[in-house]
């Protein structure tokens, strides 16, 4: 494996200087208004939220490691306000114009996270740019059509979703076979560990208690019992996204997915001619075992993928370290688009978990029998929808009705996994068949989709 560092959690953190320091553990049995179980990005603007209504709220977030340990440290930098789950799905629990809604309401995170960044003076290395996905064979480009047609049925605004063909494609990146590409506009490229240390340091500054050092052994009505305390609250917030099989009780709520990312060396600026780049779009592909990208603040190259996809028995990562065979095919993805970066060195690899329910769409809701609510199954979209979690949650909590609180991703109730070895079998078969349709689909000269990626969706319900 040819790569400086594995894991020590994600290199945005060795962006910063290393890992932080840890904050206080819980000192014993405390009594607060409201309660959050995870400090990453849901947590942690849920929090916020909830202290800009109503600043004499007593909060108190309980994590097991550090703020920012998880996915919210560890995510490729995509804030982008998307919308890739099943639009039809959410039909289930509301209308098409409940839909359209959430949609709108959605895109609008990425103004917002950049707002409360510029008013709380957090540096995350924001930068407003497009993202493009990039089709390299026909049947590519044929989804992605299939996908615009589909962005605007559902009356998505065409500065957000549009087509261009090859030679635009290329002045952008000159990713190798481009045929097109749907460009996303509205998005945001960011540090993810900056913005989510930074997120902490001002909810703490609110009067919000980070207790970290801390393991959530159980979430009941009124109480989150943990190895150093119990905490008695009137609402509590399940706010642990792809760490949620590890609280009793919701072993098979959502499954945590794997994936993992791979950084370069600094680019030389030669080679940035040679790519083009210089908007600093976020990137991915069409083909089925998808693909993301990132050009860093220092000019690094960012590229992650799905890896090994699924855990036997939802275990997750130790410390981000990843396998070597995920970075040999991260780095196989890297050359293979860009191939003008094979004399790159590559000198971080790490990996982190992401919240996948059995319906692969995401919810947000409180039960008002127990008092507890919870958000996330983001499936890969985290950045900006946790910021549209912690104001729907804020509002849930304080029993407000909003515009947000009657959307149809509100306290849906997708059916719970099956138990091993079906979930790994499933998940692993569903990735399995996906990467035998993208080769299958080089071999034949990318003409037409293969029916094996239709396959796994039926396969996973996804």
């Amino acid at each position: 494996m040819d790569v400086k560092k594995n894991g020590d959690v994600s290199f945005w953190y060795a962006d910063m200087g290393g890992l932080p320091d840890y904050r206080a553990a819980l000192p014993g049995d405390i009594d607060v208004d409201v309660c959050i179980v995870g400090a990453g990005f849901t947590g942690l603007w849920t929090a916020y939220y909830l202290k800009k209504a109503n600043p004499d709220l007593s909060i108190a977030i309980i994590e097991k490691e550090f703020a920012g340990y998880g996915a919210s440290g560890r995510n490729g930098g995509w804030c982008s306000g998307g919308f890739s789950w099943s639009r039809s799905k959410y039909l289930s629990t509301g209308t098409r114009e409940g839909v359209i809604d959430f949609e709108r309401q959605l895109r609008g995170t990425v103004e917002e996270v950049i707002r409360v960044c510029e008013a709380e003076g957090i540096d995350a290395n924001i930068r407003r740019t497009d993202c493009l996905t990039f089709a390299c064979t026909p049947a590519q480009m044929q989804r992605l059509r299939a996908d615009q047609a589909d962005d605007m049925a559902w009356e998505v605004p065409v500065e957000r979703s549009h087509l261009i063909g090859a030679a635009e494609a290329a002045e952008r990146i000159r990713i190798k076979d481009v045929q097109g590409a749907l460009v996303t506009g509205g998005v945001a490229r960011v540090q993810p560990a900056k913005l989510v240390r930074g997120l902490a340091e001002v909810v703490t500054r609110k009067g919000v208690t980070i207790y970290e050092q801390t393991t959530v052994t159980g979430i009941s009505k009124g109480r989150v019992t943990t190895n150093r305390g119990t905490v008695t609250a009137h609402r509590i917030v399940r706010a642990t996204e792809g760490f949620t099989h590890g609280i009793s009780g919701n072993e098979r709520e959502w499954i945590p997915l794997n994936s993992a990312i791979v950084v370069t060396e600094p680019v030389p600026d030669a080679m940035w001619d040679e790519l083009g780049w210089s908007g600093y779009e976020v990137f991915g592909d069409a083909s089925h075992a998808y693909c993301y990208a990132q050009r860093t603040q220092d000019n690094r190259i960012a590229m992650g993928g799905r890896g090994v996809p699924y855990r036997f028995g939802s275990k997750t990562d130790v410390n981000g370290e990843t396998q070597a065979e995920t970075v040999e095919k991260l780095k196989d993805i890297l050359y293979r688009m860009l191939p003008q970066t094979r004399s790159l060195k590559l000198d971080h690899a790490w990996c982190g978990v992401l919240g996948v329910p059995r319906d692969w769409c995401t919810t947000a809701g409180l039960d008002p029998q127990t008092g507890i609510a919870w958000a996330g199954g983001y499936v890969g979209l985290g950045v900006s929808t946790s910021n549209f979690s912690g104001q729907t949650l804020a509002d849930l909590v304080l029993d407000k009705q909003t515009e947000r609180t009657t959307l149809p991703w509100v306290n849906r109730k997708p059916r719970k996994w099956e138990v091993e070895p079906f979930r790994w079998l499933g998940v692993h078969g569903m990735y399995w068949l996906y990467n035998l349709a993208d080769r299958r689909e080089a071999a034949s000269g990318g003409q037409r989709t293969s029916r094996l990626a239709t396959l796994a969706n039926r396969i996973t319900g996804r």
